[in-house]
């Protein structure tokens, strides 16, 4: 028997049992995690050592996005470099029964990323190659770790660009994965309509082109919609590893205008009058007067804290006068205030920045607490009745709701500042944001424009689409997952054997 030294009468143990505990501890905690040894050494074996993580910093972030959902980090952090990475290591988690969570930039605002189950987490940031750019045909194939503005700038000198915008550099796999939209939606669509094609990785390792291998055609009626089965699935049916993307011509002209209202109801009936004018307006954003007055103290604006307008349009020269005057005549019509104009590149961008960064400009309304966004969609006729409700709904309950809405396609958004450490309003604010669903789904809306279903809106999904709705969308996620191993506790509430 091999004994170590002594320290004050006590045997220490010597180095080979002290190597042999260590490995047992190890052995303990990956068993524990689900995770084998010879599940890690086949990861490493192909991505590389630098491409398989345990570190307790790297899970926790990966375990989280930008939404309230507390962390639920993943056993294990894998970065692979290329599809057949992917592939490869989808096959050893199918095997093994692991579960397997997509992870692109983490701005998602529901919860999407957590690891519900423990297992996989595929972090695609390694896998940013711009594809097959084509400028003839306005498309291109990126990887998913190609962002939205890394995108933009690849495509600066081609007189081209993608104009979906959610605000967030997010990755346009994600996106895609989300069926995220934005601030231009209303004149060039969501990622729904702007993806041509979708290279996918399923759970069982297989890879299907979801309109065919290298297919670019701007229109099918081949077959089943696979492309947008995939987009809005949430990594629920597979991992987007590409995706082929409509762009579109950068106008000859875009000029931005600010125009504030005495109240919401005019300056909603301004953008649904606007709409139906046929002006062809590239963004049309509402601030209520909470989220202007948050605005104007966090960018160091100065526009009157009244409901306001921002607006965007995009063309030729002598087309934006028509478009501008008729916007303008609307807008007074209902009260607004003259246009404030930003005509140059710097002045237009501070004001969509002042924009996009509504979220932190609510958060700084109350320091130290968090934000929730809410995001509900309606049809444009429901428009002012659901945000004037929903205005009284929050002073009624005492409320920190600042609104912000890309109202130009019905969608709004309640970025709820709320304390983590007082229950009460904790309370308050989830009875808010289902009341607030439920109001729209009785407008014929729908309770996510945008954000996705994730966790925090299941059981809102059930009601939206009904019994039946849900057993089709069990069945395809069965046929496609059997097992249920892509981003398990998403979307739908499968019940467990």
């Amino acid at each position: 028997m091999l004994l170590g030294l002594t320290r004050g009468g006590r045997v220490l143990p010597s180095p080979r049992r002290c190597l042999l505990h260590c490995r047992h501890i190890k052995s303990a905690a990956t068993a524990a995690s689900g995770v084998g040894d010879s599940v890690l050494s086949a990861f490493r074996s192909i991505c590389g050592e630098d491409g398989v993580s345990l570190g307790e910093a790297v899970r926790e972030q990966h375990g989280k996005d930008e939404s309230v959902h507390r962390c639920r980090p993943p056993d294990v952090v894998v970065f692979p470099r290329c599809v057949e990475e992917v592939s490869a290591l989808a096959k050893v988690c199918h095997k093994h029964r692991l579960p397997i969570i997509p992870f692109g930039t983490g701005t998602g605002l529901e919860g999407g990323v957590g690891a519900m189950k423990g297992g996989v987490c595929f972090s695609l940031r390694n896998m940013e190659q711009v594809l097959d750019l084509h400028p003839e045909d306005f498309d291109v194939t990126v990887e998913p770790g190609v962002t939205r503005k890394a995108l933009n700038a690849y495509l600066r000198d081609t007189g081209l660009w993608f104009p979906v915008d959610p605000g967030a550099d997010a990755s346009l796999c994600g996106m895609a994965a989300t069926s995220a939209s934005g601030t231009n939606a209303v004149r060039y669509g969501t990622m729904r309509e702007n993806v041509i094609n979708l290279e996918v990785v399923l759970a069982d390792g297989s890879i299907v082109h979801t309109a065919g291998k290298g297919r670019r055609p701007r229109k099918t009626s081949a077959g089943y919609n696979l492309t947008n089965l995939f987009v809005g699935s949430e990594g629920t049916l597979g991992i987007i590893t590409k995706t082929t993307l409509c762009l579109y011509g950068i106008p000859e002209a875009m000029v931005s205008a600010v125009c504030s209202f005495p109240s919401v109801q005019a300056a909603v009936d301004s953008t649904v009058q606007t709409l139906q004018a046929g002006v062809p307006i590239a963004r049309i954003e509402f601030l209520d007067d909470v989220m202007i007055d948050a605005c104007n103290r966090f960018s160091s604006l100065s526009y009157p804290v009244n409901p306001t307008l921002f607006l965007e349009f995009h063309g030729s020269e002598q087309s934006l006068e028509e478009q501008v005057k008729t916007a303008e005549d609307i807008t007074q019509s209902n009260g607004g205030s003259d246009f404030q104009w930003a005509r140059d590149t710097e002045t237009r961008n501070r004001l969509w920045k002042a924009r996009h960064d509504a979220w932190y400009a609510a958060l700084a309304l109350r320091p130290g607490c968090k934000a929730y966004s809410t995001d509900v969609c309606v049809p444009l006729s429901r428009l002012p009745q659901i945000i004037v409700e929903t205005k009284e709904d929050l002073i009624e309950n005492r409320l920190t709701g600042p609104i912000a809405g890309h109202v130009g396609d019905g969608n709004f958004h309640c970025l709820m500042v709320v304390d983590p450490n007082d229950p009460e309003e904790m309370h308050r604010v989830h009875l808010f944001t289902e009341r607030l669903a439920r109001r729209a789904l009785a407008m014929d809306g729908t309770c996510t424009g945008e954000h996705g279903v994730g966790l925090g809106k299941r059981a809102l999904l059930c009601e939206e689409m009904g019994p039946v709705g849900i057993q089709v969308m069990q069945s395809l996620k069965d046929a496609l997952d059997p097992n249920n191993l892509m981003n398990p506790g998403k979307i739908l509430q499968r019940e467990e054997p």
